[in-house]
């Protein structure tokens, strides 16, 4: 969960950054701008909008794909390791900051929370019933499924979908995008009494 949905967030950072560059050299309008103000995405996206505290629109934009590019190698490579969940939260953050979007970031930050699992000792999870235990144990293969082929279909499917069939659907990628975030936490959830279960069966097993 935390590689994948990491890189899916970096994946939608880059898109931000380049509408942004490809705005050139000039000073936002504001704290909250749209990352794209020609093109499909912005006539079929509602310009996919971003905050940045970067007062250029061009440094913003590269910086946005640097700080993408980082999150995608980080969630791919470094994530599992310590502090790795961490790390990718503070990404996120930062690359809300500068002009990565706001669906980005917060999938981004669901994934460094996804990361921050790994390899723990503690459960949360342990608290709960058996049975409940045992329940979101077998349904997390699901959830998590649903939740990545939404998750592609809304970083990627729908850029694919605007610039090559022109869907005009707004409204469709912000309930794909609330989605995501309601099946991120689900995936959370049922994610740490999986490795709970199996973590308890392996020591009943040893």
């Amino acid at each position: 969960m935390a590689s994948v949905f990491g890189f899916l967030s970096g994946i939608g950072g880059v898109t931000h950054g380049i509408g942004e560059v490809f705005q050139g050299n000039v000073p936002p309008s504001g704290i909250v701008v749209n990352s794209w103000t020609q093109g499909p995405i912005a006539t079929n996206m509602g310009g996919e909008p971003a905050m940045t505290v970067v007062p250029n629109l061009l440094v913003a934009g590269i910086l946005t794909i640097m700080i993408s590019l980082v999150v995608m190698a980080w969630s791919v490579v470094f994530v599992q390791k310590k502090h790795g969940g961490l790390i990718l939260i503070f990404l996120s953050i930062a690359l809300l900051l500068v002009g990565g979007g706001f669906g980005p970031p917060i999938i981004g930050f669901l994934a460094g929370v996804a990361g921050l699992g790994i390899n723990s000792q503690t459960r949360w999870s342990a608290r709960l019933p058996i049975k409940v235990q045992h329940f979101f144990s077998k349904l997390w293969i699901w959830i998590f499924g649903l939740c990545l082929i939404n998750g592609v279909f809304l970083v990627i499917g729908s850029i694919i979908l605007v610039y090559f069939f022109g869907l005009n659907n707004p409204d469709l990628f912000v309930n794909s995008f609330f989605f995501t975030i309601l099946s991120l936490l689900l995936s959370i959830l049922t994610g740490s009494a999986y490795d709970y279960q199996k973590r308890s069966s392996a020591g009943v097993k040893s």
